[in-house]
């Protein structure tokens, strides 16, 4: 009795001065305090230990990928100069795609709209330019496609938003009237639904070399050569900045083994597409399509990762009622990211339409749309919002590629596909469940 008494009249224990710089130590992700190259590596091992992989199994699953279908493809040319180009080529719609679905997960919502958003953004652009009919240039074809795409976006966005209806609901139907405007600008023309780009017209050449076209072997080397310096500067002098303000950045020698291991890839990339590739006669140079999709790569993770839009949207995905409280206005910026996200569909839909050579009422948005999202969810980007980046797309899109190709080459048709690729998914999911269980296993551990 006495115990407690002098318990009770105890006064309380004065706050440690310490806990709140160990609550903030826990918050902060610590590779981004480390020193040294040595002490960041250690800090990845830990986090990797604890659940949170980034995308270090998609790139484990790429190497599988390479290795089995080099391995069992016929004469082993998985690996070949000709075919490496050949599964970029495949892989950049599936990229340009996921890259915009990732705008709406990262708020935990869905987009099923964008593969007949991309096919609507492709036909206006080929039935734009054909020089019977309309006869536009391609420029105009273009930005009229685009802001198509951007102005189905709107719409979307703002019935979920303003009207708060479901995301899943309001582009489920997006996807069927998609589906049947697509068909309807298709039937414009007299080309009875299938608009081509073949032809020596100046415009539909444009459209067709997003593609197909090359750029010179030398001007290859001297755009390489520009872009890497221009990123190597940017690396450098953006994290110097931030040490000179006295802000978190990486150790100078991680800064100095990205820039490393850019030019490397980059170098790569370019000597691999200028090995001649033609059976007979010459065919070489880096496709348009690599630096279009690296383009859309570049600006949209300059967007979510350096810009204060992007903090909004993962604030938003991570805990909407507190972003709310913290003065974002949730209806704008969902909505604009639903505006992004059929933007880039409709870039998705000028490279199909440029591989198909014109455009089809045969095209299968429902399936594009799923291959998106595997995608996505695949190299890392969460389902339930506020976890994912632009690279999650990239990756993502080069392994639904990898596998599209593969089969291809074995002669497989897409029934194998299918599956393979939906038990990729599915293994993809579970590590992710398995992830977060283990991280959140091991926060209730150290607590």
């Amino acid at each position: 009795m006495e115990a407690s008494l002098a318990r009770a009249e105890a006064p309380e224990s004065a706050p440690d001065p310490t806990a709140a710089t160990e609550a903030a130590t826990l918050e902060v992700p610590p590779e981004l305090v480390a020193q040294s190259l040595g002490e960041w590596f250690r800090a990845w091992t830990t986090r990797i230990r604890s659940g949170d992989s980034g995308v270090l199994p998609v790139i484990l699953g790429l190497i599988l990928i390479t290795i089995v279908f080099q391995a069992i493809s016929p004469h082993h040319v998985f690996l070949s100069a000709d075919n490496l180009v050949n599964l970029f080529q495949q892989s950049a719609v599936f990229m340009v795609l996921a890259m915009a679905e990732i705008f709406a997960l990262l708020l935990g919502e869905i987009d099923l709209s964008i593969g007949y958003a991309a096919g609507v953004g492709g036909a206006i652009a080929v039935q734009l330019v054909q020089p019977t009919t309309t006869r536009w240039p391609w420029w105009g074809a273009i930005i009229a496609a685009l802001l198509g795409c951007a102005l189905i976006g709107a719409i979307q966005g703002s019935l979920i938003t303003r009207l708060r209806l479901s995301s899943l609901i309001v582009t489920l139907a997006g996807l069927l009237i998609l589906n049947g405007v697509m068909l309807f600008v298709l039937g414009l023309g007299p080309f009875s639904g299938y608009p081509s780009l073949a032809g020596a017209n100046p415009n539909l050449q444009f459209l067709y070399q997003l593609m197909w076209g090359t750029i010179d072997p030398t001007v290859s080397w001297v755009g390489m050569a520009v872009i890497v310096t221009a990123l190597a500067c940017f690396l450098w002098l953006g994290d110097n900045r931030r040490r000179q303000s006295g802000l978190v950045a990486p150790p100078v020698s991680l800064t100095l083994l990205k820039i490393v291991l850019i030019a490397v890839v980059a170098i790569v990339v370019v000597a691999i597409c200028n090995i001649n590739r033609a059976a007979f006669g010459t065919l070489e140079g880096v496709p348009w399509v690599i630096p279009i999709v690296l383009v859309v790569f570049g600006v949209w993770t300059v967007l979510l990762q350096r810009t204060r839009f992007g903090r909004y949207v993962y604030a938003i995905g991570g805990n909407p009622e507190a972003a709310r409280r913290a003065g974002v206005d949730l209806a704008a910026i969902r909505t604009w990211c639903f505006v992004f996200c059929s933007l880039t569909a409709g870039v998705g839909g000028l490279l199909y339409a440029s591989y198909l050579g014109g455009m089809s009422n045969n095209v299968n948005g429902g399936q594009l749309v799923l291959y998106a999202v595997a995608a996505a969810v695949i190299a890392g980007t969460s389902l339930f919002g506020g976890r994912g980046k632009v690279l999650h797309g990239l990756l993502g899109g080069l392994v639904i590629g990898g596998i599209y190709n593969g089969m291809y080459l074995l002669g497989l048709d897409v029934k194998p596909q299918f599956i393979v690729t939906g038990l990729v998914l599915l293994v993809a999911i579970t590590i992710d469940a398995l992830s977060r269980r283990g991280a959140t296993s091991g926060s209730a551990a150290r607590v």
